[in-house]
């Protein structure tokens, strides 16, 4: 699924776009699953283990924007990241032996899909190496009109950016004067349903409100090499090895490697998804405020 030419791409700019890895019966499948679940937001009020919700959300009309770690609410999602083609990309990216960090579905309904700002995955979960990717399952057709992920090339080999508020606290957004020349070079990652996108977890990138009558529903996934531990520890080594995608047997030797961290810590003044945690500090804003003016 993926050649020679893309995994220099990754390498040299931190991202890469493979198109057609799922087919159209997988999709329409996926599809029906999530309807599914999307419906089941009618009967909450509020944020839940399972749906994040936009603001304006109510039973008459639910509005979701995140699905949370959906490898746990259907075991479709949990299959499609072990699927052998799936597998076949994360090791010429990543390596042999891989783990599943987490999941996340993020649903940018057409018109009001709110805005991700300008962060780094790596500093919300920085490890002792960082052979990290995140997945983007696009299910949908995605263009520059209905908010699609931005990614910044080469940004995955350089500093890592401050991610905390005026007060302190971790906020999971750079304040955007910090970064004016690389939002200038941000390319639009876009692709027809069934792509996949690859990103660096150093990678910088964002993603704008959805200002097109279509969805841009994106379903993700963090992958790490399986030596690849968490510098904010592990608590349940059982759990964390039966994440495992490829290679077997517990690992108790992490490879350290001389990567820049910054901890996510002191904790946000919002604690819940990044939707949340973001608003902790409006002033590191760039999406939301585009959108107000």
């Amino acid at each position: 699924m993926i050649t020679d030419d893309m995994v220099q791409t990754y390498r040299a700019d931190g991202f890469v776009v493979v198109p057609d890895v799922l087919d159209a019966p997988t999709l329409a499948e996926m599809r029906g699953v999530i309807a599914e679940i999307v419906a089941g937001a009618a009967d909450v009020d509020a944020h839940n283990e399972v749906y994040d919700l936009e603001p304006g959300h109510t039973r008459a009309e639910p509005k979701v924007r995140r699905i949370k770690t959906p490898h746990k609410v259907h075991k479709l999602f949990d299959q499609l990241v072990r699927l052998p083609q799936v597998v076949s990309i994360l090791q010429a990216l990543i390596g042999p032996d891989v783990r599943l960090y987490g999941s996340k579905l993020n649903m940018k309904s057409a018109r009001y899909g709110s805005p991700v700002e300008w962060h780094q995955d790596w500093a919300f979960y920085p490890h002792t190496n960082d052979d990290i990717l995140a997945i983007g399952v696009m299910l949908d057709d995605t263009t520059v009109e209905n908010g699609p992920l931005l990614c910044v090339p080469g940004t995955h080999k350089g500093p890592v950016w401050s991610h905390h508020g005026s007060d302190g606290r971790f906020c999971g957004a750079i304040a955007p004067a910090e970064i004016e020349a690389e939002i200038a070079r941000a390319v639009p990652i876009v692709g027809r349903a069934g792509s996949m996108s690859f990103h660096h977890v150093r990678t910088l990138h964002g993603s704008a409100q959805n200002v097109s009558d279509r969805p841009r529903n994106l379903l993700l996934y963090e992958v790490a090499a399986k030596d690849a531990w968490p510098l904010k520890g592990v608590s349940d080594l059982a759990e964390f090895d039966s994440r495992l995608i490829t290679g077997s047997g517990p690992t108790i030797e992490p490879r350290l490697a001389p990567v820049p961290a910054r901890m996510p810590l002191p904790p946000p003044s919002r604690e819940g998804s990044i939707y949340e945690t973001q608003l902790g500090a409006i002033e590191n804003s760039y999406f939301r405020k585009k959108t107000a003016a």
